[in-house]
Protein backbone atom coordinates (compact mmCIF):
# COMPACT_ATOMS: atom_id res chain seq x y z
CA UNK A 1 0.00 0.00 0.00
CA UNK A 2 2.92 2.39 1.11
CA UNK A 3 4.60 2.07 -2.30
CA UNK A 4 1.01 2.69 -3.94
CA UNK A 5 0.85 6.00 -2.19
CA UNK A 6 4.25 6.76 -3.34
CA UNK A 7 3.72 6.45 -6.74
CA UNK A 8 0.47 7.74 -6.85
CA UNK A 9 1.66 11.64 -5.17
CA UNK A 10 4.20 11.28 -7.80
CA UNK A 11 1.65 11.15 -10.33
CA UNK A 12 -0.13 13.87 -9.17
CA UNK A 13 3.24 16.23 -8.70
CA UNK A 14 4.02 15.14 -12.44
CA UNK A 15 0.22 16.84 -13.81
CA UNK A 16 1.13 19.91 -11.63
CA UNK A 17 4.47 20.56 -13.22
CA UNK A 18 6.42 20.13 -10.33
CA UNK A 19 10.06 18.45 -10.28
CA UNK A 20 10.04 14.98 -8.99
CA UNK A 21 12.71 13.75 -6.77
CA UNK A 22 12.88 9.96 -8.19
CA UNK A 23 16.50 9.17 -6.56
CA UNK A 24 15.72 9.43 -3.55
CA UNK A 25 12.35 7.54 -4.10
CA UNK A 26 14.19 4.94 -6.06
CA UNK A 27 16.14 3.99 -3.33
CA UNK A 28 13.61 4.01 -0.79
CA UNK A 29 11.45 1.91 -3.27
CA UNK A 30 12.54 -1.16 -2.27
CA UNK A 31 10.96 -3.53 -4.27
CA UNK A 32 11.47 -4.36 -8.20
CA UNK A 33 7.85 -3.84 -9.17
CA UNK A 34 7.86 -0.34 -7.25
CA UNK A 35 11.23 0.55 -8.85
CA UNK A 36 9.20 -0.39 -12.23
CA UNK A 37 6.56 1.99 -11.97
CA UNK A 38 8.42 4.43 -10.16
CA UNK A 39 10.39 4.29 -13.88
CA UNK A 40 7.41 4.63 -16.15
CA UNK A 41 6.51 7.79 -13.84
CA UNK A 42 9.77 9.76 -14.08
CA UNK A 43 11.81 8.73 -17.43
CA UNK A 44 15.02 7.26 -16.79
CA UNK A 45 17.87 7.42 -19.48
CA UNK A 46 20.32 4.88 -18.97
CA UNK A 47 22.98 7.36 -20.19
CA UNK A 48 24.16 9.64 -17.33
CA UNK A 49 26.74 12.51 -17.59
CA UNK A 50 28.69 13.85 -14.93
CA UNK A 51 29.71 17.50 -14.86
CA UNK A 52 32.88 18.05 -12.45
CA UNK A 53 35.12 20.90 -11.42
CA UNK A 54 32.51 23.55 -11.51
CA UNK A 55 31.87 26.02 -9.30
CA UNK A 56 28.32 25.45 -8.70
CA UNK A 57 25.80 28.76 -8.68
CA UNK A 58 22.28 28.79 -8.18
CA UNK A 59 19.56 30.10 -5.54
CA UNK A 60 21.20 29.66 -2.04
CA UNK A 61 24.37 27.64 -3.13
CA UNK A 62 27.77 28.97 -4.11
CA UNK A 63 30.00 25.34 -4.28
CA UNK A 64 33.54 25.35 -5.91
CA UNK A 65 34.96 22.18 -6.79
CA UNK A 66 31.98 20.83 -6.86
CA UNK A 67 30.01 18.02 -9.34
CA UNK A 68 26.65 17.37 -10.91
CA UNK A 69 24.53 14.10 -12.16
CA UNK A 70 22.78 14.14 -14.97
CA UNK A 71 20.26 10.76 -15.65
CA UNK A 72 18.73 11.79 -18.85
CA UNK A 73 16.98 15.11 -18.63
CA UNK A 74 17.24 15.63 -15.05
CA UNK A 75 19.66 16.63 -12.18
CA UNK A 76 20.06 13.49 -10.00
CA UNK A 77 22.69 14.56 -7.40
CA UNK A 78 25.00 17.79 -6.52
CA UNK A 79 28.36 16.47 -4.96
CA UNK A 80 30.10 18.16 -3.41
CA UNK A 81 34.37 18.52 -3.53
CA UNK A 82 35.63 15.04 -2.96
CA UNK A 83 32.43 12.94 -3.80
CA UNK A 84 32.24 11.52 -6.89
CA UNK A 85 29.60 9.16 -8.90
CA UNK A 86 29.78 7.02 -12.42
CA UNK A 87 28.66 8.17 -15.22
CA UNK A 88 29.01 7.07 -18.78
CA UNK A 89 30.29 10.81 -19.94
CA UNK A 90 32.44 12.93 -17.55
CA UNK A 91 32.71 17.18 -19.07
CA UNK A 92 35.69 18.61 -16.64
CA UNK A 93 34.25 22.28 -15.91
CA UNK A 94 37.30 23.22 -15.63
CA UNK A 95 36.85 25.35 -12.29
CA UNK A 96 34.40 27.56 -13.90
CA UNK A 97 30.87 28.80 -13.00
CA UNK A 98 28.03 26.74 -13.30
CA UNK A 99 24.60 28.39 -13.69
CA UNK A 100 21.04 27.36 -14.10
CA UNK A 101 20.01 28.05 -17.62
CA UNK A 102 18.90 31.32 -18.05
CA UNK A 103 15.15 32.42 -18.76
CA UNK A 104 14.65 35.13 -21.06
CA UNK A 105 10.96 35.67 -21.30
CA UNK A 106 11.20 39.05 -23.20
CA UNK A 107 13.18 38.99 -26.37
CA UNK A 108 12.04 39.84 -29.63
CA UNK A 109 14.53 38.41 -32.14
CA UNK A 110 18.33 38.01 -32.63
CA UNK A 111 21.05 36.98 -35.81
CA UNK A 112 18.81 39.32 -38.48
CA UNK A 113 15.45 37.61 -37.65
CA UNK A 114 12.87 38.78 -35.94
CA UNK A 115 9.80 36.87 -34.21
CA UNK A 116 7.74 38.52 -36.37
CA UNK A 117 9.17 37.45 -39.69
CA UNK A 118 6.45 34.83 -38.85
CA UNK A 119 8.56 32.27 -40.35
CA UNK A 120 9.72 29.37 -38.49
CA UNK A 121 13.47 29.17 -40.20
CA UNK A 122 13.83 32.86 -38.34
CA UNK A 123 12.50 30.94 -34.77
CA UNK A 124 15.15 28.71 -35.49
CA UNK A 125 18.00 31.42 -35.83
CA UNK A 126 16.82 33.30 -32.89
CA UNK A 127 16.98 30.13 -30.19
CA UNK A 128 20.29 29.45 -32.01
CA UNK A 129 21.48 32.71 -30.55
CA UNK A 130 19.80 32.59 -27.33
CA UNK A 131 21.31 29.55 -26.63
CA UNK A 132 24.53 30.82 -27.59
CA UNK A 133 23.66 33.06 -24.70
CA UNK A 134 22.87 30.98 -21.82
CA UNK A 135 19.59 30.96 -22.65
CA UNK A 136 17.67 27.45 -22.48
CA UNK A 137 14.26 28.80 -22.45
CA UNK A 138 12.79 31.67 -24.48
CA UNK A 139 9.23 33.89 -24.82
CA UNK A 140 9.39 34.35 -28.42
CA UNK A 141 7.91 38.00 -28.15
CA UNK A 142 6.16 39.69 -30.45
CA UNK A 143 5.01 43.10 -31.05
CA UNK A 144 1.46 45.56 -31.91
CA UNK A 145 0.78 43.99 -34.88
CA UNK A 146 -2.45 42.79 -36.80
CA UNK A 147 -4.24 39.48 -35.84
CA UNK A 148 -3.16 37.50 -38.55
CA UNK A 149 0.56 38.24 -37.88
CA UNK A 150 0.26 37.26 -34.33
CA UNK A 151 -1.42 34.16 -35.30
CA UNK A 152 0.95 32.96 -37.94
CA UNK A 153 3.57 33.97 -35.06
CA UNK A 154 1.96 31.48 -32.70
CA UNK A 155 1.51 28.81 -35.45
CA UNK A 156 5.49 29.18 -36.14
CA UNK A 157 6.75 28.96 -32.68
CA UNK A 158 4.28 25.46 -32.51
CA UNK A 159 6.20 24.14 -35.36
CA UNK A 160 9.80 24.66 -33.91
CA UNK A 161 8.65 23.42 -30.46
CA UNK A 162 7.93 20.38 -32.06
CA UNK A 163 11.46 20.15 -33.33
CA UNK A 164 13.74 22.24 -31.51
CA UNK A 165 17.70 23.28 -31.84
CA UNK A 166 18.05 25.48 -29.62
CA UNK A 167 16.28 27.08 -26.90
CA UNK A 168 13.18 26.19 -25.98
CA UNK A 169 10.28 27.85 -26.30
CA UNK A 170 7.27 26.67 -24.12
CA UNK A 171 4.59 29.98 -25.41
CA UNK A 172 5.07 33.27 -26.54
CA UNK A 173 5.32 36.85 -24.94
CA UNK A 174 2.76 39.00 -26.55
CA UNK A 175 4.01 42.54 -26.14
CA UNK A 176 0.82 45.00 -27.29
CA UNK A 177 -1.22 45.29 -29.43
CA UNK A 178 -2.82 46.58 -26.22
CA UNK A 179 -0.71 49.38 -25.16
CA UNK A 180 -1.38 53.17 -24.47
CA UNK A 181 -0.96 55.28 -27.53
CA UNK A 182 1.05 57.53 -26.04
CA UNK A 183 3.43 54.99 -24.80
CA UNK A 184 4.27 53.34 -27.79
CA UNK A 185 7.75 53.68 -27.89
CA UNK A 186 9.13 51.50 -30.80
CA UNK A 187 5.49 49.89 -30.98
CA UNK A 188 3.69 50.69 -34.19
CA UNK A 189 0.94 52.65 -33.60
CA UNK A 190 -0.94 52.09 -36.38
CA UNK A 191 -2.18 48.35 -34.96
CA UNK A 192 -2.87 49.62 -31.13
CA UNK A 193 -6.25 48.31 -30.19
CA UNK A 194 -8.31 47.84 -27.04
CA UNK A 195 -7.91 44.85 -24.93
CA UNK A 196 -9.77 41.82 -26.46
CA UNK A 197 -9.88 38.54 -24.64
CA UNK A 198 -11.16 36.48 -27.74
CA UNK A 199 -8.43 37.62 -29.92
CA UNK A 200 -5.98 36.11 -27.25
CA UNK A 201 -8.18 33.57 -26.30
CA UNK A 202 -8.11 32.56 -30.05
CA UNK A 203 -3.82 32.76 -30.23
CA UNK A 204 -3.60 30.47 -27.25
CA UNK A 205 -5.24 28.06 -28.55
CA UNK A 206 -2.48 27.94 -31.37
CA UNK A 207 0.40 27.68 -29.08
CA UNK A 208 0.59 29.25 -25.48
CA UNK A 209 0.21 32.79 -24.49
CA UNK A 210 2.44 32.86 -21.38
CA UNK A 211 3.00 36.04 -21.50
CA UNK A 212 0.81 39.79 -22.13
CA UNK A 213 2.32 43.48 -22.25
CA UNK A 214 -0.86 45.48 -22.08
CA UNK A 215 -1.61 49.04 -20.29
CA UNK A 216 -3.99 48.64 -17.86
CA UNK A 217 -5.09 51.87 -17.22
CA UNK A 218 -6.97 51.89 -21.15
CA UNK A 219 -10.79 50.65 -21.61
CA UNK A 220 -11.58 47.15 -20.66
CA UNK A 221 -8.51 46.17 -19.91
CA UNK A 222 -8.84 45.17 -15.72
CA UNK A 223 -11.74 42.53 -17.23
CA UNK A 224 -9.23 41.65 -19.58
CA UNK A 225 -6.51 40.60 -16.92
CA UNK A 226 -9.06 38.90 -14.80
CA UNK A 227 -10.01 36.80 -17.78
CA UNK A 228 -6.55 36.03 -18.95
CA UNK A 229 -5.54 35.52 -15.18
CA UNK A 230 -7.66 32.92 -14.95
CA UNK A 231 -6.90 31.37 -17.68
CA UNK A 232 -3.20 31.11 -16.27
CA UNK A 233 -1.85 34.40 -18.70
CA UNK A 234 0.65 36.00 -16.79
CA UNK A 235 -0.02 40.03 -16.65
CA UNK A 236 2.26 42.40 -17.54
CA UNK A 237 2.13 46.66 -17.51
CA UNK A 238 3.88 47.99 -20.07
CA UNK A 239 3.47 50.67 -22.73
CA UNK A 240 1.49 52.46 -19.90
CA UNK A 241 0.63 55.83 -18.85
CA UNK A 242 -1.04 54.05 -15.79
CA UNK A 243 -1.28 55.78 -12.13
CA UNK A 244 -1.08 54.16 -8.98
CA UNK A 245 -4.50 53.93 -8.58
CA UNK A 246 -4.82 52.19 -12.10
CA UNK A 247 -2.07 50.34 -10.93
CA UNK A 248 -3.42 48.79 -7.62
CA UNK A 249 -6.92 48.08 -9.62
CA UNK A 250 -4.77 46.06 -12.36
CA UNK A 251 -3.21 44.29 -9.18
CA UNK A 252 -6.24 43.47 -7.62
CA UNK A 253 -7.65 41.82 -11.13
CA UNK A 254 -4.49 39.57 -11.28
CA UNK A 255 -1.36 41.85 -13.06
CA UNK A 256 2.16 40.08 -12.28
CA UNK A 257 4.80 42.02 -13.44
CA UNK A 258 5.79 45.43 -15.21
CA UNK A 259 7.44 45.36 -18.75
CA UNK A 260 10.86 46.84 -19.32
CA UNK A 261 11.10 48.73 -15.94
CA UNK A 262 11.12 52.51 -16.17
CA UNK A 263 10.90 52.05 -19.96
CA UNK A 264 7.85 53.53 -21.54
CA UNK A 265 5.85 53.70 -18.47
CA UNK A 266 4.36 56.40 -16.20
CA UNK A 267 7.27 58.05 -14.28
CA UNK A 268 7.79 58.28 -10.58
CA UNK A 269 6.89 62.11 -9.33
CA UNK A 270 6.43 63.30 -5.45
CA UNK A 271 2.90 64.12 -6.37
CA UNK A 272 1.71 60.57 -9.06
CA UNK A 273 4.13 58.15 -8.02
CA UNK A 274 2.90 55.94 -11.55
CA UNK A 275 4.16 52.75 -12.48
CA UNK A 276 8.08 53.31 -11.66
CA UNK A 277 7.06 54.42 -8.34
CA UNK A 278 4.74 51.17 -7.82
CA UNK A 279 7.04 49.04 -9.29
CA UNK A 280 9.77 50.46 -6.36
CA UNK A 281 6.98 50.67 -3.72
CA UNK A 282 5.09 46.99 -4.32
CA UNK A 283 5.87 44.21 -2.24
CA UNK A 284 4.38 41.51 -4.43
CA UNK A 285 4.72 43.05 -8.30
CA UNK A 286 7.70 41.10 -10.35
CA UNK A 287 9.66 44.09 -12.51
CA UNK A 288 12.09 43.31 -15.94
CA UNK A 289 15.12 44.74 -15.95
CA UNK A 290 17.13 45.42 -19.00
CA UNK A 291 20.69 45.07 -17.69
CA UNK A 292 22.37 47.05 -20.55
CA UNK A 293 23.05 50.12 -18.85
CA UNK A 294 21.52 51.91 -21.29
CA UNK A 295 17.67 51.64 -20.85
CA UNK A 296 18.71 52.02 -17.46
CA UNK A 297 21.90 54.15 -15.99
CA UNK A 298 24.15 52.80 -14.16
CA UNK A 299 23.32 54.35 -10.70
CA UNK A 300 19.05 53.38 -11.80
CA UNK A 301 20.36 49.84 -11.96
CA UNK A 302 22.38 50.17 -8.55
CA UNK A 303 19.21 51.85 -7.47
CA UNK A 304 16.64 49.12 -8.52
CA UNK A 305 18.41 46.21 -7.08
CA UNK A 306 19.33 47.78 -3.86
CA UNK A 307 16.21 48.44 -2.72
CA UNK A 308 13.91 46.00 -4.20
CA UNK A 309 13.88 42.52 -3.40
CA UNK A 310 15.98 39.98 -5.66
CA UNK A 311 12.90 37.52 -5.71
CA UNK A 312 10.89 40.19 -7.54
CA UNK A 313 13.07 41.03 -10.35
CA UNK A 314 13.65 39.42 -13.68
CA UNK A 315 16.68 40.26 -16.09
CA UNK A 316 15.63 40.40 -19.78
CA UNK A 317 17.26 41.49 -22.63
CA UNK A 318 14.48 42.89 -25.04
CA UNK A 319 16.65 41.90 -27.66
CA UNK A 320 15.71 42.63 -31.42
CA UNK A 321 17.13 41.56 -34.46
CA UNK A 322 20.11 43.00 -34.80
CA UNK A 323 21.47 41.39 -31.73
CA UNK A 324 24.02 38.98 -32.71
CA UNK A 325 24.61 41.80 -36.24
CA UNK A 326 27.00 44.72 -37.04
CA UNK A 327 26.16 48.14 -36.34
CA UNK A 328 23.69 49.76 -39.30
CA UNK A 329 20.57 50.15 -40.51
CA UNK A 330 17.29 47.64 -39.71
CA UNK A 331 13.48 47.24 -38.86
CA UNK A 332 11.22 46.68 -36.10
CA UNK A 333 7.85 45.82 -36.84
CA UNK A 334 7.88 48.21 -39.92
CA UNK A 335 9.79 51.16 -38.27
CA UNK A 336 13.34 51.73 -39.19
CA UNK A 337 15.83 51.85 -36.90
CA UNK A 338 19.52 52.48 -36.92
CA UNK A 339 22.00 50.85 -34.70
CA UNK A 340 25.26 52.57 -33.59
CA UNK A 341 27.47 51.23 -31.23
CA UNK A 342 25.09 48.49 -30.40
CA UNK A 343 22.41 50.79 -29.57
CA UNK A 344 19.48 50.45 -31.28
CA UNK A 345 17.16 53.49 -31.84
CA UNK A 346 14.41 54.74 -33.83
CA UNK A 347 14.81 57.94 -36.45
CA UNK A 348 12.95 59.80 -33.56
CA UNK A 349 15.93 58.93 -31.39
CA UNK A 350 13.36 56.70 -28.65
CA UNK A 351 15.16 53.52 -28.10
CA UNK A 352 13.74 50.40 -29.75
CA UNK A 353 15.31 47.84 -28.06
CA UNK A 354 18.51 46.19 -27.31
CA UNK A 355 21.50 43.82 -28.50
CA UNK A 356 22.43 43.05 -25.43
CA UNK A 357 23.56 39.25 -24.07
CA UNK A 358 21.87 37.46 -21.58
CA UNK A 359 24.97 37.16 -19.83
CA UNK A 360 26.39 40.12 -19.71
CA UNK A 361 23.38 41.84 -18.30
CA UNK A 362 24.22 39.63 -15.35
CA UNK A 363 27.68 40.86 -15.11
CA UNK A 364 26.79 44.26 -15.50
CA UNK A 365 24.53 44.03 -12.36
CA UNK A 366 26.96 42.25 -10.33
CA UNK A 367 30.02 44.45 -11.01
CA UNK A 368 27.76 47.51 -10.23
CA UNK A 369 25.88 45.93 -6.96
CA UNK A 370 28.25 43.64 -5.59
CA UNK A 371 25.75 41.17 -4.50
CA UNK A 372 26.71 37.58 -4.62
CA UNK A 373 26.09 35.30 -7.77
CA UNK A 374 23.73 32.58 -5.35
CA UNK A 375 21.46 35.38 -4.62
CA UNK A 376 21.50 37.54 -8.30
CA UNK A 377 20.88 33.61 -10.09
CA UNK A 378 17.19 34.03 -8.99
CA UNK A 379 16.44 37.08 -11.74
CA UNK A 380 18.27 35.36 -14.21
CA UNK A 381 15.72 31.85 -14.31
CA UNK A 382 14.32 30.98 -10.98
CA UNK A 383 12.01 33.82 -10.45
CA UNK A 384 10.97 33.91 -14.00
CA UNK A 385 9.82 29.77 -13.69
CA UNK A 386 7.98 30.35 -10.95
CA UNK A 387 5.93 33.27 -12.41
CA UNK A 388 5.47 31.12 -15.70
CA UNK A 389 4.64 27.58 -13.69
CA UNK A 390 8.07 26.12 -14.77
CA UNK A 391 8.37 24.47 -11.54
CA UNK A 392 11.44 21.78 -12.67
CA UNK A 393 13.47 25.00 -13.67
CA UNK A 394 15.50 27.44 -12.38
CA UNK A 395 17.82 25.95 -9.90
CA UNK A 396 20.89 22.97 -9.91
CA UNK A 397 18.94 20.68 -7.70
CA UNK A 398 17.99 16.92 -7.52
CA UNK A 399 15.04 16.53 -9.75
CA UNK A 400 15.15 19.74 -12.07
CA UNK A 401 15.39 19.78 -15.57
CA UNK A 402 18.68 19.57 -16.83
CA UNK A 403 19.01 23.02 -18.32
CA UNK A 404 22.41 24.43 -17.41
CA UNK A 405 24.91 27.13 -18.72
CA UNK A 406 28.54 27.28 -18.26
CA UNK A 407 30.51 30.85 -17.86
CA UNK A 408 34.00 31.66 -17.43
CA UNK A 409 35.14 34.40 -15.63
CA UNK A 410 34.79 37.21 -17.86
CA UNK A 411 31.02 35.69 -18.49
CA UNK A 412 31.13 34.55 -21.84
CA UNK A 413 29.47 31.14 -22.60
CA UNK A 414 31.56 27.97 -22.33
CA UNK A 415 28.21 25.73 -22.57
CA UNK A 416 24.90 25.21 -22.87
CA UNK A 417 23.21 21.85 -21.22
CA UNK A 418 19.06 21.70 -22.60
CA UNK A 419 17.53 18.66 -20.87
CA UNK A 420 20.36 17.17 -20.11
CA UNK A 421 22.04 17.51 -23.52
CA UNK A 422 25.35 19.46 -24.97
CA UNK A 423 23.55 21.41 -26.91
CA UNK A 424 25.97 23.92 -27.07
CA UNK A 425 30.08 24.38 -26.67
CA UNK A 426 32.45 27.58 -27.82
Amino acid sequence: MAHRVRVKRIQEKKMRGEPVFALKRLQCAGRMGAETRLRSIFPYNIMKTLITNAHIISPGIDIVGGSVLIDGKRIAAVLMPGETAEADTVIDAGGNMLMPGFIDIHSHGAGGCDTCDCKVESIRTIADCKMKEGVTTWLPTTLTLGTNTLADVCRCVKEYAESPNGSKTPGVHLEGPYINPRQCGAQNPAFVREADYEEVSMLNDIYPVKLISMAPEMPGAVDFIAKASAAGITCSAGHSAAGYADFMKAKAAGLKHLTHFCNQMSPQHHREIGLVGAGMLDQDILIEVICDKIHLCADMLKLTFQNKNISQMIMVTDSLACSWMPDGPGQLGGLPIIVKGGVARLESGNLAGSTLRYAKGLRNVQELTGKPLSELVKATSYNQARSLGLYDLGKIEPGYTADLVLLDGEYDVLKTIIDGELRYEA
